[in-house]
């Protein structure tokens, strides 16, 4: 049975919607300056204090790039003084020096994007020329500095063919992990996914051809490991709503954490609380027997059914026909439904 949290053992901060790059498969609709009224420095710190007072201990910063906004290393040594800290970051902002001073404001683990093994491919995705050079350093510096390190990347048409060799690369650099991720239909992907969007089968035929060198661990997201993490998620976005995940950004909003608690938006929304309980009308039970969870993504299930209990069309005994290349056309219309 799905565990049922009274309170969320972790948190993600949506840091920014800021960014030092243009990346065209941004969820996060991202520029280089604020497009609206971020959280403060304060509003992080009191927002810090809050959480770990309430039992969470564990949170993943992401953004937009957090090293983008020139408050993150003081909110960093903040929260890290209070709760164990995962940074995602794009890597190119980490010369040795910062990621020197990442290990003294005493970071847990950093996760850095690697859309391609090669210039010409990541590159593209940045959308700036030496993202790709400056990426790797950041890894190698990270990982010199004593910092564990993981490379994420994301499975898609044009980076497919370079799984194999994003994994090898990853391991030279010095990372103890790959995580392949799910392209996700949100963000400037969506105006792509036509381009970019494989078959199942096909992504299937690529997790199953990766063979990852000694030393090196796999993580993917795909049957028979489709997860349902809704019961334990919860995110607070750069503006200060809380948005359950990440991948619901475009979906959801319950709630404000600049005009209501946030232990108060966590028991109030009913479907904030339907989504945690994972109540799903189909499942798989191979996955369920890994996960622990039930019905996989619900940001996946719903982008691609249409309701919040349906299957997670990425998992082959679940998806019933559903061409992962095609998007419906609502999801191009989509804005997130309104605080409860």
């Amino acid at each position: 049975m799905t565990p049922q949290f009274d309170r969320p053992p972790k948190v993600t901060f949506a840091f920014t919607e800021t960014c030092n790059q243009e990346c065209r498969h941004c969820y996060a609709d991202c520029s280089r300056t604020r497009k609206r009224r971020e959280l403060s420095t304060e509003e992080w710190l009191k927002l810090i204090d809050y959480l770990a007072e309430n039992g969470v201990i564990q949170t993943y910063i992401e953004g937009g790039e957090p090293l983008h906004r020139p408050d993150f290393l003081e909110i960093l040594r903040h929260v890290s003084r209070r709760m164990m800290t995962l940074l995602r970051t794009n890597g190119t902002l980490i010369d040795a020096a910062m990621a020197r001073r990442l290990k003294r404001a005493r970071v847990g683990h950093v996760l850095v994007d690697l859309m391609g093994c090669r210039a010409e491919t990541h590159d593209w995705f940045a959308g700036v020329t030496g993202s790709f050079t400056r990426a790797c350093a950041g890894v190698r510096n990270l990982v010199e500095a004593g910092i564990k390190t993981d490379v994420l990347t994301i499975l898609n048409r044009r980076n497919a063919g370079e799984m194999q060799a994003i994994l090898e690369l990853a391991h030279g650099l010095g990372a103890e992990r790959v995580g392949v991720l799910r392209l996700y239909p949100l963000g400037q992907v969506k105006h792509r996914w036509s381009d970019l969007a494989l078959s199942l089968d096909e992504q299937m035929a690529v997790i199953a051809s990766l063979k990852p060198p000694v030393g090196l661990r796999l993580m993917q997201s795909w049957h028979p490991r489709d997860r349902n993490c809704c019961w334990q998620s919860a995110t607070v976005n750069a503006y200060g709503d809380s948005i359950g995940c990440p991948y619901l950004r475009e979906y959801v909003n319950f709630g404000n954490v600049r005009d209501t608690p946030f232990m108060e938006i966590w028991d109030r929304d009913p479907l904030y609380r339907t989504l945690r309980a994972g109540e799903v009308e189909s499942s798989c039970s191979t996955c369920d027997a890994n996960e622990g969870s039930r019905g996989g993504c619900r940001s996946a299930a719903y982008a691609f059914r249409g309701r919040w209990d349906a299957a997670d069309p990425f998992c082959p005994t679940l998806n019933n026909g559903v061409d992962l290349r095609v998007l419906p056309d609502w999801v191009f219309q989509a804005k997130p439904r309104a605080p409860a």
